[in-house]
């Protein structure tokens, strides 16, 4: 379908627009709708399946809902492609997840049909379970709440804490499940498998079905004809399905499972839902990918694919320029394969990312020692404690902006216990174009003031391969390891082992003009700068801290003995980090230098490419020459 084509699509720029379509076209809508999705990601890459899962779904509930009135949230937001192009972003629908251009995830800052900003997986029901209290308590009879949220998302504890508070006040709640058996990778647990006995029993559905029509005959003689059956119900699919609906446990009205791609019927049963008060629950079962085959066959790689032939759906790579240095989630992945051969007692533990995290390698070479726990981090968490506390070593992988929802985990039942868990905290640092969201930019701050909690941050891939051998050592405790998303630079990086001693820093380069401190890959960047400057002659010195905690003191106490300035740099945020640290060493040891810090200020950082965002946080190499040039003329002795 040529852009041209879309001609209901065009007449739609709001929901009001939507509505004055028929019902008839609408499955013309989502036609056009999943072609504008198709041609605007495979020219400007970002999540891609998710959306097209939930085309008709995203039409039928702007077609029935009274949005932005009625609140509609989405879960992690993903799947919110089409509702963005639906809710006035069309025509800047191109600029999605670009410098200065429009979030990738729902944002309340970006448009009142955003009713919940999101990104992380699980909140929609607690958050919608908010609104739709509010709207009680400010006597909003007519206003609806809607919760969308995915089978993969329902795995994680916070929405069970969601339903069950639900459940508990009667809210007027409308949970949607989006079931496609999918998160990024495949599901797992026992609650995918309950919800695809539910899904492949036709049988119950047919029952359900026939009983239900039976029952409207007898509804208008007795009232009470619907509530006894639904009692009656609850005993048939029990017998059926050889369990109870964990729903209606829940004091969930269970509706479904419903096609999740047959607009019509969507729109059908989302009108009856709005009638029936209470919390209660559609199931829908979507195909993820839905309209684009190679995104069907293969939904893992095609949920975030980057730049593809829309035609032949060819993956466009980009220009083969020689080697390329690994991605140092691929050097975690790798490294954790060999140090898992020589030390019987490594483990993995990852929150549903083993594809994001690379710790499918490990999966793949010795399955019985490697767990997907689902979208639970704080699980992750205590159980990798539970692991250590019984001899073994686990390797949590979790992205840095996904630890931040594990914090009391990582104090509580893994510090506290003083045990050998590694945390292994891909996507440190900004990371593009996820966002605010998914910025790992906390992490370093955090941990520092846990004890019994060692923070390292490899400067290079060879750094990264010695900090996870170091970190299973005998009796090293808790220790974390932060690595950046992306590429390194070093393409020979599989080299022979050497521990790092812990707390012990290096000079990286000797200098009398300046000291820069850097900690982690971010290092680089001052690598850069310094040989700019030294081609005017300048002389800065270069120190890799590599260790947040313990901080390197002897190498501090070098540096502060020669050096009045002293820039610290580091990628996370300036509140609390490697710059407040070696402030707290300066005071606690009366040194009177003049400490200029660069890091993410506290601000939020919205998205783009990373040296984008390094350089509007003024820690990319120009940024690092500027702040040098300016703090000598300001400073010079």
């Amino acid at each position: 379908m040529a852009q041209s084509d879309k001609k209901l699509l065009d007449q739609i720029n709001y929901p009001e627009d939507l509505k004055k379509i028929s019902e008839d076209d609408l499955i013309q809508v989502c036609s056009e709708l999943r072609q504008e999705i198709i041609e605007q990601v495979s020219n400007n890459p970002g999540h891609f399946g998710a959306s097209l899962g939930v085309v008709e779904l995203t039409v039928a509930l702007h077609y029935v809902m009274n949005t932005p009135y009625d609140n509609l949230v989405w879960d992690v937001g993903h799947q919110a492609y089409g509702h963005k192009i639906l809710t006035g972003r069309k025509d800047v629908f191109h600029t999605n997840r670009q410098f200065k251009g429009i979030s990738g995830f729902p944002n309340r800052q970006e448009s009142e049909y955003d009713s919940f900003t999101v990104g992380h997986s699980s909140t929609s029901i607690s958050a919608a379970l908010g609104m739709a209290v509010a709207a009680q308590l400010k006597g909003e009879t007519d206003r609806k709440t809607v919760a969308v949220i995915g089978d993969g998302s329902m795995t994680a504890g916070l929405a069970f804490e969601g339903l069950n508070n639900a459940a508990g006040n009667n809210a007027d709640l409308l949970v949607i499940l989006n079931d496609n058996n999918m998160a990024i990778d495949p599901n797992t647990g026992g609650l995918n498998n309950y919800l695809l006995d539910i899904t492949t029993s036709q049988t119950y559905n047919k029952v359900k079905n026939d009983v239900w029509r039976l029952l409207g005959k007898f509804n208008r003689i007795n009232p009470n004809t619907q509530k006894l059956f639904q009692k009656v119900e609850n005993g048939v699919k029990t017998i059926l399905l050889k369990q109870s609906n964990l729903f209606e446990a829940l004091n969930f009205r269970y509706f479904g499972p419903v096609d999740g791609h047959d607009v019509n019927h969507l729109v059908k049963v989302l009108s009856d839902l709005q009638k029936i008060p209470g919390p209660k629950i559609l199931h829908c079962i979507t195909k993820k990918g839905k309209g684009f085959k190679q995104a069907e066959i293969d939904q893992t790689y095609w949920h975030a694919p980057g730049k593809f032939d829309k035609e032949t759906g060819e993956i466009i790579q980009s220009k083969d320029n020689g080697p390329q240095a690994p991605k140092f989630q691929d050097v975690f992945g790798e490294t954790l394969v060999d140090l898992a051969k020589m030390n019987d007692k490594i483990v993995g533990i990852t929150p549903a990312m083993p594809t994001g995290s690379s710790m499918n390698k490990l999966m793949e070479a010795m399955p019985e020692r490697a767990f997907d726990v689902g979208i639970a981090e704080q699980h992750a968490v205590t159980f990798s404690g539970g692991l250590a506390a019984q001899g073994k070593i686990p390797f949590c992988a979790i992205y840095s902006s996904f630890m931040q929802r594990a914090y009391d985990q990582v104090i509580h039942d893994v510090a506290l216990q003083d045990v050998n868990v590694v945390f292994c905290l891909d996507r440190g640092g900004l990371v593009g174009a996820d966002g605010a969201t998914h910025h790992g930019v906390y992490d370093l701050a955090f941990m520092r003031c846990v004890p019994n909690l060692t923070i390292a941050a490899p400067l290079n891939e060879i750094e990264l391969r010695n900090l996870m051998y170091t970190a299973q050592q005998e009796n090293m405790g808790a220790f974390s390891i932060r690595y950046p998303r992306g590429r390194g630079r070093i393409i020979d990086w599989k080299q022979e082992f050497e521990i790092l001693p812990v707390g012990k820093g290096q000079k990286l380069k000797d200098g009398d003009d300046l000291a820069i401190l850097s900690i982690g890959a971010i290092g680089t960047e001052a690598i850069d700068a310094i040989e700019e400057l030294e081609k005017e002659g300048m002389s800065i010195a270069h120190y890799d801290m590599r260790y947040l905690k313990p901080l390197d003191e002897e190498l501090l106490h070098e540096v502060f003995s020669k050096h009045n300035n002293i820039i610290t740099l580091e990628d996370g945020c300036i509140v609390g980090g490697l710059g407040s640290a070696v402030l707290e060493f300066m005071s606690d040891n009366g040194y009177q230098s003049r400490i200029t810090r660069l890091g993410v200020p506290d601000k939020w950082v919205e998205q783009g490419t990373q040296q984008e965002l390094y350089k509007e946080c003024g820690y990319d190499k120009e940024g690092i020459i500027a702040t040098i040039n300016k703090v000598l003329a300001k400073h010079t002795s």
